[in-house]
């Protein structure tokens, strides 16, 4: 199946990269995803993507001959699409089964260090972080590891951290019926430690919050909870 082409032509997309420069921009808070990015199955996603990434290896001048590289191309593909990009799949989306609140449980509920991998979308190198999650009951609860699985599912894409943070508490607060929702993202970027300024020290944090975390008490007690020691 031949591909669509892209909306912009590549003199736009240089003037374009020329106009942000280095400058991380995140241009939406949705995912920036064409409408035809499904109608490849997997395995035809693996096969394009281990070709041009054999030529990519070919241009930068390694000998796919080698024993060691042989494999590398296919290797990548399949990483990407089955793994590491899994994200950008609706159909991956995890399902938010909620159970009836029976012991009445109606204070904050923390899930802290929540740990993820994702990739930055400028650079294409990974992000390396923890999400602490917080809701406040309204009449049903959900699963722990619920909580793991929709960090990761917006992790395993492209991304942007200011975008991520927003997602989750996006989907949390349809997931779980309720605005009370707080996220907060801990992470560090490897294009800033591996290119650039390569600053192996610093890390990036964000937040998120809704509802009646929006009151500053309630938003200090969330980041009280998150920094308690567990020792």
């Amino acid at each position: 199946m031949k591909q669509k082409e892209t909306s912009l032509n590549t003199t736009e997309i240089k003037n374009l990269h020329i106009e942000m420069g280095e400058e991380h921009v995140g241009f939406s808070m949705e995912t920036p995803i064409r409408e035809d990015a499904f109608e490849l199955d997997d395995e035809l996603k693996i096969e394009l993507i281990e070709k041009h990434f054999k030529e990519i290896m070919l241009i930068l001048g390694l000998d796919l001959t080698d024993d060691s590289l042989q494999g590398t191309p296919h290797r990548v593909a399949k990483m990407y699409v089955k793994e590491m990009f899994k994200g950008l799949d609706p159909k991956k989306m995890p399902v938010a089964k909620l159970f009836d609140n029976k012991y009445q449980y109606k204070n904050m509920l923390v899930e802290k260090n929540i740990s993820f991998h994702s990739v930055c979308e400028h650079h294409f190198v990974p992000i390396i972080g923890k999400a602490h999650v917080a809701y406040i009951p309204n009449g049903k609860v959900v699963g722990l590891s619920k909580l793991n699985r929709i960090v990761r599912y917006f992790a395993q894409r492209p991304q942007v951290q200011e975008r991520m943070t927003v997602q989750i508490v996006n989907m949390l607060k349809e997931a779980l019926n309720t605005t009370d929702v707080a996220v907060i993202i801990e992470a560090d970027h490897m294009c800033v430690a591996m290119r650039g300024v390569q600053d192996i020290t610093s890390s990036t944090v964000t937040a998120e919050y809704s509802g009646k975390f929006l009151d500053m008490k309630t938003r200090e007690e969330f980041i009280r909870m998150i920094s308690l020691d567990k020792n």
